[in-house]
């Protein structure tokens, strides 16, 4: 018996919320590839691991969230606790990868491609473990085509949020491209999730053990949220993060312009005042040639 799949159990509001996570970790990770860019001072692995992460718990969390609004009408859902931590590793992993390749080898057309690709593809293996991490009583099917719609969204979207790393860095720019990522990502997801469709088994068959949504979900979810919280202390406490490359140049710019500049014909004031002194002072005094 075909089940009726439903993805909006609570409406628009898993949907909305989804798609602020994944702005947010989007927008965490952007300022913190950022921030190796603007300063060759900075940790920068640090700072790549911390954009890594960030988004990865952006994507991993924006799926979960939205998959409390998932049900099968027919069926009870459940989940399985590995491997819904082991696809929250992989997201972070494989978008660490891309960041890295970004941040060491430079943004060059090849090396964007190439770590665009296994970001891509790392995003869409963290949706499809995740996905079977979900255990009920049926066979869940994929639609082909959808699948690889899902998967070309997904480097596409990895694609650009890594070019807007190397490439945007005023924070209000940064701040659109991470709205705009947030779109990419949670049109992945949905766009994945049209490709599902489930075989019920009989009211008496079939296994289908594990956590429920909400025991499992709710408290996981939790850590990856709070990990986002305190990436975006880090964040607004560094002011060239905030302020980014272009507002910091004007700020330094606008200190440099108030501090005493030289004089072009005697330098500083100090050399003026010795400039001053110089025909009072004997020890300014031509020295003495007794031969003229």
């Amino acid at each position: 018996m075909e089940g009726t799949v439903d993805g909006f159990r609570y409406g628009a509001v898993t949907p909305v919320a989804a798609y602020l996570m994944a702005c947010l970790g989007g927008a965490l990770g952007l300022r913190c590839i950022v921030r190796t860019l603007l300063s060759n001072q900075s940790w920068k692995a640090g700072w790549l691991a911390l954009g890594a992460a960030s988004i990865g718990c952006g994507i991993w969390t924006m799926h979960f969230i939205a998959m409390i609004g998932f049900q099968v009408l027919e069926t009870r859902i459940r989940y399985n606790a590995g491997l819904t931590v082991l696809s929250l590793a992989v997201a972070i992993v494989v978008v660490g990868i891309g960041v890295f390749i970004v941040g060491y080898r430079g943004a060059s057309t090849l090396n964007l491609s190439f770590a665009g690709v296994i970001t891509g593809l790392g995003v869409a293996a963290m949706h499809y473990l995740g996905m079977a991490a979900l255990h009920l009583n049926g066979t869940i099917r994929y639609d082909a085509t959808a699948v690889g719609l899902s998967v070309v969204i997904a480097i596409v979207a990895a694609t650009a949020a890594l070019w807007a790393a190397v490439t945007i860095r005023g924070f209000m720019t940064s701040l659109g491209a991470s709205l705009i990522m947030g779109v990419a990502v949670t049109g992945m997801h949905y766009t994945g999730m049209s490709a599902v469709s489930v075989h019920v088994h009989s009211r008496t068959g079939g296994s289908w053990a594990g956590d429920s949504p909400t025991s499992l979900l709710l408290p996981m979810l939790l850590g990856p949220v709070i990990f986002l919280l305190l990436a975006g202390v880090v964040v607004m406490f560094d002011p060239l993060l905030v302020l980014g490359d272009g507002d910091w140049n004007r700020s330094s710019a606008s200190t440099e312009s108030t501090a005493p500049q030289p004089d072009p014909l005697f330098g500083n004031q100090e050399d003026r005042v010795v400039h001053a002194r110089a025909p009072q002072d004997p020890q300014w005094a031509a020295p003495h040639n007794p031969h003229r």
